[in-house]
């Protein structure tokens, strides 16, 4: 069982423990907070894909494929009303290197979102998931 700790600290800013690590999560200013760390919802999108980018490096180096760089981002849209929520998220997966197969990146990312990130699986079941993969610069379709 994974488990987080999350105390207040004061006004809106909370100090999080997450596997031995700390940081702060904080509100922006106009709602209250000081601005000291990132907000939840974003989190959220930060394990997406650092889960999603584990997987898809592991995978590439199993089949002797390393990226010279490699860089996920993810774009969120939240609803208008409350509570809002992230209805739809673009995971854009960005390469470089020499030795990348398109096929081979395709399938290791299809790897991730199917079979083993559990938080692409948790978001999928809620909301859109959508990927973009380019490699060297050129959308990989």
């Amino acid at each position: 069982m994974d488990s987080v700790n999350v105390k207040w600290n004061e006004k809106m800013s909370f100090t999080a423990q997450v596997d031995g690590h700390e940081f702060i999560i904080d509100a922006k200013e106009e709602v209250g907070g000081e601005n000291k760390g990132p907000r939840p919802k974003p989190l959220l999108l930060a394990a997406l894909a650092g889960c999603t980018g584990m997987d898809v490096v592991s995978i590439l180096k199993k089949m002797r494929m390393e990226p010279e760089t490699f860089n996920v981002s993810v774009e969120g849209e939240l609803t208008e009303e409350h509570p809002k929520h992230y209805y739809e998220v673009k995971i854009i997966y960005d390469l470089t290197g020499d030795n990348l197969s398109a096929d081979n990146v395709k399938k290791a990312v299809a790897l991730s979102e199917d079979k083993y990130c559990g938080v692409s699986y948790s978001l999928k079941q809620v909301m859109k998931l959508s990927a973009v993969i380019k490699i060297n610069g050129e959308i990989i379709e």
